[in-house]
């Protein structure tokens, strides 16, 4: 389990996540993973929740479809998710996606579904939920913090809630155009 937060906030969209690896709900195999990677000649930054064989299938496929389409990320996104969707060997994939790049902020799910937060703020894994209303609460309220402080602080809360979430935090960001 894990969590993955991302944020997009005065003009950037960071990305946070722990690096605690779990094996079944009792033993932590390792506590400095990076969930977070840069793929598409570095222009998407992505972040997975879920198994690491089928996240890193997940990165493979979303990178092909980027590939196809030139780097629109939208419809690299759909395209996946739609393939994902309709292969019985991908719908057994235990993994979901954030992804971002300068202009879109999308959730990638396994069920077919592609979303964009209404709030810029989405949040995936174990310490999701509490990572994103951190985070909301933390856009509404402090203005003065940058978006990679917002991503790091959210995760570093679910860290406290969430016993599948460490501390060992990883962040990427990008410019919005």
């Amino acid at each position: 389990m894990t969590t993955i937060c991302s944020v997009k906030f005065n003009g950037k969209t960071a990305i946070a996540g722990d690096g605690q690896v779990t094996l079944g709900e009792k033993v932590i195999a390792k506590a400095t993973a990076k969930k977070i990677r840069r793929i598409y000649h570095d222009r998407v930054v992505i972040g997975f929740a879920g198994g690491v064989a089928d996240a890193v299938s997940l990165q493979d496929m979303l990178e092909g479809k980027l590939e196809s389409y030139s780097g629109d990320l939208r419809r690299a996104a759909v395209e996946m998710a739609q393939a994902w969707r309709k292969d019985p060997t991908l719908q057994k994939l235990n993994a979901m996606l954030i992804a971002f790049n300068d202009e879109d902020l999308l959730l990638i799910s396994g069920n077919g579904e592609v979303l964009e937060p209404d709030e810029n703020v989405v949040a995936i894994g174990s310490g999701g939920n509490f990572a994103q209303a951190a985070a909301i609460a933390m856009t509404r309220h402090a203005k003065d913090m940058a978006a990679d402080e917002i991503a790091r602080e959210a995760v570093k809360i679910a860290s406290g809630i969430d016993v599948f979430t460490d501390d060992h935090i990883t962040t990427d960001e990008l410019e919005e155009k």
